[in-house]
């Protein structure tokens, strides 16, 4: 059983359930050659390992030993072993002579807790035909391997070549039978060749059409430097031997590349090795030893990486974290390039609200899903027939606006109503009736632009112009950005009722329509003493909605929740539970992903919603935990997080 905690982008948190043993993911699992492994990794972190049932089975001895005792203490390791069936040996020689059936039952026998179909890896960049045709074979036996095993889970490999349509196809075939965990074969060439690129392309395309209730393994992956961007491309495991051959060569990893040790005249990290040893202290030890050395060093470094990237995920700042590793090489950059052009995929698994804040890192900011969800969310809206451009300044942007004599037209046209914009990045344009939500006003910039920024900004503006009968521009932005607006006139009075704000910000959160159902009435509001925002909305005397001062969100009461039932078309914003689980939602109780049968197919993690029963009668509110997707596809763990349900 597999479930997510915590989400960022498409990378995950979550908690893998093998017999007894609940494994934190993402993680790493070092590979361990049977009957050659001298040093401890659990001591070092590991809490599941992967080993290779081929070469454990074309060794006499170590088969003798394996069936009798068990690959558990073959090895030495008394946690979760996963074993390979050969494959690797099969892209290395051409072929393997153990069949399918033969291989599965083996992993079986010694106790493999997941084992490995015999698939057929095709190497990058391989003929379409062969590829197609290897694809058919893998596939296959995949299917078949679920007839051969009994109780051991199993994994399934996708493969494909560098041809994201196989890759697509094989993970929606596999997608439809009963195995526990895909890996994604055929990599390492890429790794190696520093084709992260393509990589990108490889993995979307598979992650794209694989069940998210199914942990995904990125093969022959070993090198931190790479770990944080697989993450975020929804990657939870991740097998390295590069900690024991990166030591035999004596290379050292780190993050963001690999120290040759007859370079190093310093140590390069503060783990126990390069704290007692010296680099000239190595070099004058026995081969074996030192390769041990640097092994444990390799492994120390690995598993803080894997720790920093569960932190960023828990924390909500994955990507800023990703954007720093990534400007570690030109190839990684070009790496997370590709991968913000898949933004609309990327769009369904990113939380609408995180603990941190949008930190910009560079231009690639401006393609970060965040981004692309405000530009997207800003067509629901209701516009006006004016809009005023104004600089940016201090956050809370309304509070605190420059006094603007000056504006200049695009037109001298006289406009009754204006919307008010903040021109300011990476986000855009930023209506200040939003300028209290997440992420908005709660992100950071540079104050000197660069040029991409300015030419996103003159992008957009370049829209407005036709989107609006009548354009206002600063003086600031028009110098600025080099407009060439002509036309003087006076600055409207700039002023933001409360009720044009709360409808905005309904429109925004929940979609078209929703600030009309919520706020129609005698309004009253109170705010904070202590930030001066607000805090609660009544309307005709009947708590409506509290604002959560965190992010700006709108908490509907059940009164609220009620008005956007009436008002919002089946499904929008609803979860729909069975009745199994409708006494518990009407109590106020958690639901579970496994009693939801419907749900709007637009809810994303951290969104707020109504849970409803087959004949839509509102049963409860609450958060979700999971986006549409996850909660259809989950079976195990929470979905909706109940605020309050209808006795």
């Amino acid at each position: 059983m597999f479930e997510v905690k915590h989400k960022d982008n498409l990378g995950r948190t979550g908690k893998f359930t093998i017999a007894d043993h609940k494994i934190k993911t993402p993680t790493l699992m070092p590979v361990v050659h049977p009957g050659k492994m001298t040093i401890d990794v659990k001591s070092l972190g590991a809490e599941i390992v992967i080993t290779n049932a081929y070469i454990i089975y074309k060794n006499d001895e170590l088969r003798e030993k394996a069936l009798k005792m068990g690959v558990h203490r073959l090895i030495g390791f008394d946690g979760p072993i996963v074993t390979d069936s050969g494959s690797f040996q099969l892209s290395e020689y051409g072929s393997i002579d153990v069949d399918n059936k033969e291989i599965v039952e083996f992993q079986e026998a010694i106790g493999s807790n997941i084992g490995t179909s015999l698939d057929i890896p095709t190497p990058p960049y391989a003929g379409y035909e062969k590829a197609k045709r290897d694809l058919k074979v893998t596939i296959q036996r995949a299917e078949e391997s679920l007839n051969y095993r009994k109780k051991m889970m199993l994994n399934a490999v996708v493969q494909g070549s560098t041809y994201p349509e196989l890759r697509s196809e094989c993970a929606r075939r596999l997608s439809t039978m009963d195995f526990d965990v895909h890996p994604i074969g055929a990599v390492v060439p890429l790794l190696e060749s520093y084709q992260y690129k393509d990589l990108v392309d490889v993995v979307m395309a598979t992650v794209e059409f694989l069940p998210p209730s199914r942990p995904r393994h990125l093969m022959g992956a070993g090198h931190p430097m790479f770990f944080s961007l697989a993450v975020s491309m929804g990657c939870d495991l991740f097998d390295s031997a590069a900690y024991m051959l990166y030591a035999d060569d004596d290379r050292l990893l780190s993050s963001s590349g690999t120290y040759k040790l007859e370079d190093l005249q310093e140590m390069p990290c503060s783990c126990n090795i390069c704290v007692e040893y010296t680099p000239r202290e190595l070099k004058s030890m026995e081969k074996d030893d030192r390769r041990d050395l640097i092994a444990t060093h390799n492994l120390y470094i690995s598993f803080a990486e894997i720790r920093r990237i569960r932190q960023a995920i828990a924390d909500g700042n994955l990507m800023e974290f990703v954007e720093q590793r990534c400007r570690s090489h030109p190839r990684l950059l070009d790496a997370y390039r590709r991968f913000l052009d898949y933004q609309e995929l990327i769009e369904k698994y990113d939380p609408v609200s995180k603990k941190s804040a949008f930190f910009y890192g560079g231009p690639e900011s401006l393609k970060r899903v965040e981004v692309y969800r405000h530009l997207k969310r800003m067509k629901r809206l209701h516009r006006k027939r004016g809009v005023v451009l104004l600089p940016a300044c201090e956050k809370p942007y309304s509070a605190n606006l420059p006094q603007m004599d000056i504006l200049f037209s695009s037109a001298p046209v006289e406009v009754d109503e204006w919307d008010f914009m903040v021109v300011d990045i990476p986000f855009g344009l930023i209506p200040l009736t939003l300028d209290e939500f997440y992420p908005l006003a709660q992100s950071e910039s540079p104050s000197i632009l660069d040029s991409d920024s300015k030419k996103f900004i003159k992008s957009l503006i370049s829209k407005v112009l036709h989107e609006y009968d009548a354009v206002l521009v600063s003086r600031d932005l028009n110098e600025k950005f080099g407009l060439g607006f002509t036309y003087e006139m006076p600055a409207p009075k700039i002023e933001i009722p409360h009720r044009e704000r709360l409808i905005a910000v309904a429109d925004y959160q929940f979609g078209e329509g929703a600030g009309e159902a919520l706020f129609n009435g005698n309004l009253e509001i109170v705010k904070s003493k202590r930030t001066g925002r607000i805090r609660y909305v009544y309307v005709d005397d009947e708590l409506i909605a509290s604002i959560r001062t965190s992010d700006g969100f709108i908490i509907p009461s059940w009164k609220g929740a009620s008005l956007l039932h009436s008002k919002l078309d089946y499904p929008r914003c609803r979860v729909v539970v069975d009745g199994e689980s409708e006494p518990f939602a009407r109590e106020g109780k958690n639901i579970f992903a496994k009693f939801v049968i419907e749900c709007d197919k637009n809810i994303r993690a951290n969104d707020e919603v109504l849970i409803v029963n087959e004949d839509d009668e509102l049963l409860a509110t609450g958060k979700s935990l999971l986006c549409s997707e996850e909660i259809m596809d989950f079976s195990y763990g929470q979905a909706i997080k109940t605020r309050r349900g209808r006795r």
